[in-house]
């Protein structure tokens, strides 16, 4: 109960002593050890009880009048230095003279008191008129709230501007998503500042005012039932730094963090870390909940473009995009009848397959699938570990699905040792993002660079892992070390590629640190960083970590300056590798048989052989054909247009003398939907395309124009790789996976006159590496210019289309 000790029994208070009275009260409450939604409430009530004596004092119930509490003040949510936002509203058939001498004689006392104050005087005509060409007004009255006088004139116009509002809403939600972009590039995003701006930032509090306003136009929901805590967290927080700091500021620096925290309830030598994950936490929510309302709110406004027009919820087609997951309008949810409990894999594969079409995982799937997220089996099975991958490879796309997979805390529940980086602070001004986030936007940096690697899915993965081991007290590097080979075996990887994600870690500062710090010219430079890496390949990942890495923390840790050097480094440590093996060029071309389990019958027959051989996650297909040109583009059709994803292949043609040249052929296969077909379907229709009567081609392209999706990848190589073998001239083609890629490829080879005599294919995550062994009509290596024809084709291909 505040102290009522200034009033004297039945004496009426002259208006100085009833704002005397209330400073002193608000003194008494301000200065207690009491945080959160009871301190708001109280201070608003004390608030409410002294204006509204003002109001009564000023004759403002005899006029028409009525004072109304917009903004903050009207939702409940006054902070120590919050101003006090309040409108004199009036009806239009009051006097203009006596509206004037109680305004003046309720902003007066509210002035002298010191308390900041922003007034407006309005006709309810005003009011209304105002509303329609100011989006302020409108946010404002959102939460108008009559403290003393006519309740029927706020009534009527919060009415009328809420009408207004839905009305309009299609021509005027806009400049709403214009407003929180143009606090986003002034005051950054809330989760990832060293000093968030609690309110302004995105993330902050204006936003949950610009969800409910989306929420009140009717369009469409907003999640505002998740996001009390997170909302409650920032008022919390911006009490507590109002009254420690004795001023009216809404940003939290870095001087004020320790002390705001311990008063939050935070305790521990952490204490200030452990806050700015909690309001990291809350921005990304609250920023979560703005994006995917505004996506709807983009897709609900193309379909009813006129102003004015009801936007209704009518049925969609739903179109199969991943076994167990279609799209329906424009966002992924789950198949009717699919029941992730039963499918651990479920929540990568669906994940995978919304980056790589550039779609957004709809809420209520999110809210299916993160409960079964820890039943992930150990180690992963291979679906799973390639849908991470492909998540990663979706690039920027990658980011939302992410983003929304991490509301749930899916990610410290799939990945070890995830959670201590998860919304971690960086407190190095350099870096822009949290640890995490960080983390996830080196991957998505990486991705250009995957044309360059080996391994692109090692490169994607050891980028989202390089920084594993921070988060924690200690050398981040040398705690990343001890962590990632055991991370990376649960995530299925074999141990000689475990090793490689563990040196990508224990070296991901070698490059950078040593072109920046050391004399290039030594040579001792370069012999030191050859010491450290076993072959090219760890150099050209770490090549493209180091920039990945770099693009990722922020502009000023890139230059072109830096670049020159780190490119000066590994050219000279790539020399000083070559010359300790005495190798003129790196030979990374598997040239193992695929013949080992073909029957020797299946060698002497004219016959088409299919065989098929199924495991738990993945099948192998086994054909044999008599050879001629273009026999594997058509097989590599023929699966495609059964919807199987083609993870592998070894290809090898066999002379067997009698029958002439046997093409063998095993595939390793995903279906993409459903199960695999039998064999005899596989085998009448590769039969019926090797026969000219089914035309893989042109089934395919009816099948690509209708459901391709449009996506900007990293353009593909095409490359000749020299002295590779003495029986073939060997082409690599690196390129972004798609249905068909391998018929598209293979196809353009043959049409262009030359032969395949083997080939070598390997799809890791999203990204396909393929080495085939091109001949020309004589069996023999490609001259010069064949082969540059040869890259032309294939190049043209991929570029086209």
């Amino acid at each position: 109960m505040l102290s009522d000790h200034h009033r004297a029994a039945g004496e009426p208070q002259t208006t100085e002593a009833l704002t005397q009275s209330f400073l002193a009260q608000r003194a008494e409450l301000l200065g207690r050890d009491l945080v959160g939604p009871d301190r708001r409430r109280l201070l608003g009530e004390l608030t409410d009880r002294w204006i509204h004596a003002l109001f009564v004092r000023a004759g403002g119930q005899t006029v028409g009048t009525c004072v109304v509490a917009v903004g903050g003040y009207g939702r409940g949510e006054l902070a120590p230095g919050s101003d006090l936002d309040l409108v004199l509203l009036h009806s239009p058939a009051a006097s203009p003279a006596r509206v004037n001498e109680v305004a003046d004689a309720l902003w007066y006392p509210i002035w002298d008191s010191g308390i900041k104050l922003d007034h407006s005087v309005r006709s309810t005509v005003q009011m209304r008129r105002l509303a329609a060409d100011d989006l302020r007004v409108v946010l404002g009255f959102l939460d108008a709230r009559t403290v003393s006088g006519d309740v029927s004139l706020t009534k009527s116009v919060r009415e009328s501007v809420l009408a207004d509002w839905r009305g309009l809403a299609p021509r005027r939600l806009p400049e709403l998503h214009e407003s929180v972009v143009e606090r986003m590039d002034r005051a950054g995003e809330l989760a990832y500042l060293l000093e968030p701006n609690l309110k302004d930032s995105h993330g902050g509090l204006r936003d949950v005012v610009a969800l409910r306003a989306v929420a009140a136009s009717w369009i469409t929901d907003a999640p505002m039932t998740g996001l009390v805590a997170p909302r409650d967290l920032l008022l919390d927080v911006r009490d507590v730094l109002h009254s420690v700091s004795g001023r009216a500021s809404d940003v939290l620096v870095a001087q004020d963090r320790d002390v705001v925290a311990r008063a939050c309830g935070y305790a521990g030598p952490d204490a200030a870390d452990d806050l700015s994950r909690a309001i990291c936490a809350a921005g990304r929510a609250i920023a979560y909940a703005w994006d995917i309302t505004w996506h709807r709110v983009e897709r609900l406004n193309r379909r009813a473009p006129r102003i004015g027009r009801r936007i209704g919820r009518p049925r969609f087609e739903r179109v199969p995009i991943a076994e167990g997951a279609v799209v329906q309008d424009g966002e992924v949810v789950l198949a009717v009848d699919v029941r992730p409990e039963a499918d651990p894999v479920l929540i990568l594969r669906v994940a995978a397959a919304a980056a790589q079409a550039g779609l957004r995982l709809s809420p209520h799937t999110v809210e299916r699938l993160a409960p079964g997220a820890a039943s992930m089996p150990t180690p992963w099975p291979a679906q799973a570990r390639d849908g991470l991958i492909s998540l990663l490879g979706g690039g920027t796309a990658a980011l939302p699905v992410w983003e929304a997979l991490d509301q749930h805390d899916v990610w410290s529940s799939l990945i070890p040792h995830w959670a201590a980086v998860r919304s971690a602070p960086q407190h190095n001004p350099v870096h822009r993002f949290t640890v995490d986030r960080h983390l996830v936007e080196t991957a998505i940096q990486a991705l250009p660079f995957t044309r360059r690697v080996d391994r692109p899915d090692l490169l994607l993965v050891g980028a989202l892992l390089h920084d594993i081991g921070k988060g924690r007290e200690g050398d981040h590097t040398e705690i990343g070390v001890g962590i990632v080979g055991d991370i990376a075996a649960q995530l299925g990887f074999e141990p000689q590629d475990c090793d490689v994600l563990v040196q990508m870690v224990k070296h991901h500062l070698l490059l950078p640190e040593t072109a920046t710090r050391r004399d290039l010219d030594d040579p001792a430079t370069v012999q030191a960083v050859a010491d450290a890496l076993a072959d090219e390949r760890l150099l050209d990942l770490l090549h493209a970590l180091a920039e990945a890495d770099a693009l990722a923390t922020g502009p000023a840790a890139w230059s072109g300056w830096k670049k020159s050097l780190i490119d000066a480094l590994v050219d000279r440590t790539r020399q000083e590798l070559r010359a300790r093996t005495g190798e003129g060029s790196r030979d990374s071309v598997d040239t193992a048989s695929p013949l080992r389990g073909v029957a020797e019958s299946d060698l002497n027959t004219d016959a088409i052989i299919v065989q098929a051989d199924h495991a738990e996650q993945v099948s192998t297909i086994t054909v044999v054909a008599p050879d001629r040109t273009g026999v594997l583009s058509t097989v590599a059709g023929v699966l495609s247009l059964h919807r199987l994803a083609v993870r592998g292949a070894q290809v090898e043609t066999v002379s067997t003398g009698r029958n002439g040249a046997r093409a063998v052929q095993v595939w390793t296969v995903l279906p993409m939907f459903g199960e695999l077909p039998p064999t005899s379907r596989l085998r009448e229709d590769i039969s019926r395309a090797l026969a000219g009567t089914l035309d893989v081609g042109e089934r395919l392209a009816v099948r690509e124009t209708s459901g391709r999706v449009q996506r900007d990848f990293p353009e593909p190589i095409v490359q000749i790789i020299p002295a590779a073998s003495s029986r073939a001239t060997v082409l690599e083609v690196r390129a972004h996976d798609a249905p068909g890629l391998l018929h598209h490829v293979s196809g353009a080879i043959a049409a262009a006159g030359f032969g395949i005599t083997a080939a070598r294919v390997t799809t890791l995550g999203s990204e396909a590496v393929d080495v085939f062994y091109v001949v020309d009509s004589a069996g023999a290596s490609l001259v010069e210019d064949d082969c540059q024809l040869l890259v032309n084709v294939v190049t043209a291909t991929l570029t086209t289309g």
